[in-house]
């Protein structure tokens, strides 16, 4: 059990989307893609218990990452997927000055603070768009999130690669970024100093339970969180999975799912805002982040009716009028917006 992550201001740090779930609810809280994952990939992950007696060795996953991204060997750190690597971060690297970006996934938050770091919020609002001049000058570390969880936004890759400076680590959770089609603004690839990407294969491959993710970064920072991380902290079927999922034909499955995915999104945007369920605009991951008077009565009534969807007051900066609704397939999604409709008529 996780310790009470529970603020002076009443926020639950270490409320996740796992927590709504409940026997026979339909699952619109937690962001992984449905179906997953595809039997190759099981098969695969199967075929890697066979060399259980053999300590983990991530040569080749980790070789595989940075052919993916363009990055060399050493600038690539694999992780018991991004939570480690927020917890890895924490013990790394020393701020005189950490802000986190708001709303957006609180394991960074809870982590620097489990570590005696003290923390800023930066709080958007609105639109949930990113100014970087709104992080003060001498922020020695920033967290943010693109595309963001909750809020589904796509900061500009410009925006947060203007917050790099000597001196100052900018860390950005792209564990949403393969839901959006060609990752036209990821920063993987771009090796910029001070700049460190973290991905995750949880939500596309739907391997939540088995743990693998990796850093970008360059070598001095990826030595340092080496360092901090136990021995053989990544398994060999996570090792397996993670060299299977750089490959270039799940690539292409990744990127064709991004696509339906973007065309149902923006469907189910369409009818939950017609619904009065107003979805933060120009949503790109795999989750809708809406505002409506009186969210927390209507997630219990949903539950009532057998759907879960993701409670919105326990991400700083939102508050009890806004729920996640993760995005389904067609059928699913008409399901709950039937519901919906039974429930508001």
């Amino acid at each position: 059990m996780r310790a009470d992550r529970r603020l002076d201001d009443g926020i639950d740090l270490g409320h996740h989307g796992d927590r709504e779930l409940g026997d026979g609810l339909a699952d619109f809280a937690v962001n992984v893609r449905p179906g997953t994952p595809p039997a190759w990939l099981a098969e695969h992950i199967a075929a890697a218990m066979a060399n259980l007696a053999a300590y983990p060795d991530p040569g080749r996953a980790r070789r595989a990452v940075a052919r993916r991204h363009g990055r060399r060997t050493e600038e690539v750190l694999l992780t018991a997927g991004a939570a480690e690597a927020f917890v890895l971060l924490a013990r790394a690297v020393r701020p005189r000055r950490a802000v986190v970006v708001h709303p957006q996934f609180t394991e960074p938050e809870a982590a620097l603070r489990a570590a005696g770091h003290r923390v800023e919020r930066l709080l958007l609002e609105g639109d949930f768009t990113f100014d970087p001049a709104r992080v003060p000058a001498d922020a020695d570390l920033v967290v943010i999130g693109n595309p963001t969880n909750p809020t589904s936004v796509l900061h500009p890759a410009a925006a947060l690669t203007a917050l790099a400076r000597p001196g100052r680590t900018v860390v950005v959770d792209e564990a949403f970024m393969d839901c959006v089609p060609g990752e036209p603004e990821s920063l993987a690839g771009a090796a910029v100093p001070g700049v460190v990407v973290l991905r995750s294969l949880t939500k596309t491959w739907g391997l939540a339970g088995l743990r693998a993710g990796y850093v970008l970064a360059e070598p001095p920072l990826i030595d340092a969180l080496a360092r901090a991380q136990p021995l053989w902290a990544v398994s060999t079927p996570a090792l397996a999975a993670i060299e299977a999922c750089c490959r270039p034909h799940a690539l292409a499955e990744a990127e064709e799912w991004a696509r339906r995915l973007a065309v149902e999104r923006d469907r189910l945007a369409g009818e939950l805002a017609r619904r009065g369920l107003t979805p933060v605009p120009g949503a790109r991951a795999s989750f809708l982040c809406v505002h409506t008077p009186g969210a927390m009565e209507l997630r219990e009534r949903l539950r009532r009716r057998g759907f879960a969807v993701r409670r919105g007051d326990t991400f700083p900066g939102l508050g009890p009028d806004w729920l996640r609704i993760a995005v389904r397939d067609r059928a699913a999604d008409d399901a709950l917006l039937k519901a919906l409709d039974d429930l508001l008529s």
